[in-house]
């Protein structure tokens, strides 16, 4: 009996051609960098028969560029393949909980995710891909910049979670007292 299948020899063989450090990672850069210029047109435009259409040329070669820059350093694709497989999970996480919650609501019943608890999840979302990213980067001494982070603050990361709950305690209260009141709508007609 064979110790590997043939799917699992297929992933390895993948992997000592360089797909997963070379071919993947210039895709992904390539694409989302090329997508960035090309919603940004930062390139500029140019004018074709009275339509403003994006320079797809330039914003290609300056995509491909700067995916050949980033899979020519090793540091930043092991940084973006460890990045991107945790940020999966959170995303899975996040459609798990979202699936989880519209099972509570009724068919064409609007869903939960608007105003302040979209916000806070957004927050949520966005401490964990920090965490994430923070925790890919490693400093000199092999240690990453997230566990160089829980340091800061003496004996243990606990005056440091203090210090990050005290912040956003200030931080919300100050969005609540400077907040606008919301204002009638004037669309309204007599009743």
């Amino acid at each position: 009996m064979a110790d590997t299948s043939p799917l699992r020899d297929v992933i390895t063989f993948f992997d000592e051609i360089g797909l997963y450090d070379v071919v993947l990672p210039f895709l992904l850069v390539f694409t989302i960098v090329f997508a960035i210029l090309e919603k940004t047109k930062v390139l500029g435009t140019e004018k074709i028969e009275g339509h403003d259409y994006t320079k797809k040329n330039l914003n290609a070669m300056a995509a491909f560029v700067i995916a050949f820059l980033v899979i020519a350093t090793k540091e930043i694709v092991e940084i973006l393949n460890k990045t991107v497989a945790q940020a999966i999970v959170v995303l899975f996480f996040s459609v798990l909980f979202l699936m989880l919650v519209g099972s509570f609501h009724k068919e064409g019943e609007p869903i939960f995710l608007k105003g302040g608890w979209k916000i806070a999840f957004e927050v949520i979302v966005f401490v964990a891909i920090a965490g994430i990213f923070l925790n890919s980067l490693k400093s000199p001494d092999g240690r990453t910049w997230l566990q160089r982070l829980s340091d800061y603050g003496g004996s243990g990361s606990d005056m440091l979670v203090g210090s990050v709950l005290l912040l956003g305690v200030v931080v919300l209260f100050i969005i609540y007292a400077t907040k606008e009141p919301a204002k009638p709508s004037s669309s309204q007609g007599p009743h």
